[in-house]
């Protein structure tokens, strides 16, 4: 069995290479915001996958690492992929859509509450292509009235190509 490579697994080619990825977590009251660089090295899985990992360290100063696949389905035209981290214990599972432009790519999922201990949310992360070389990824979590509140934001800027 062999993939059917699409162009919708061509637009993930973008994404390979190394990336120096600068976060911007909110502050809670009172805290001045974190930020901090971190590495990402993204690599394809046969063309059909990428694999993303990233490491850096962590506001209490703990290292961790994050691994990202994402493809795409054809029978289902959605994108798909997962997401773990050293920090967490939470399987992250993705399903999403380009938008009309090609250049944003947003990815459902749900997953802990983290404000309200015992129950999920659903959660959105965001992959914003703003050139070859600049990148964007946003999460944020839908608010119980149905509108959506940002968690983090961070920068990838391109070190080298894959």
């Amino acid at each position: 069995m062999k993939a059917e490579i699409v162009e919708e697994h061509r637009w993930l080619e973008q994404l390979k290479g190394r990336w120096r990825v600068t976060f911007d977590m909110p502050a809670a009251d009172g805290e001045q915001p974190s930020e901090a660089a971190w590495i990402d090295e993204t690599r394809s899985l046969g063309g059909a996958w990428i694999v993303s990992e990233m490491t850096g360290i962590m506001p209490d100063g703990s290292k961790a690492t994050n691994l990202m696949m994402l493809g795409y389905d054809p029978a289902k035209k959605r994108y798909v992929g997962s997401f773990a981290s050293s920090v967490m214990t939470y399987l992250w599972v993705y399903e999403g859509a380009l938008d009309e432009t090609g250049t944003v790519l947003t990815l459902d999922c749900e997953g802990p509450d983290f404000e309200n201990a015992g129950r999920t949310a659903r959660y959105q992360d965001i992959i914003t292509i703003k050139d070859e070389n600049t990148r964007n990824f946003s999460s944020r979590m839908q608010n119980p009235d149905g509108t959506w509140k940002p968690v983090m934001s961070s920068d990838y800027n391109r070190i080298s190509a894959a």
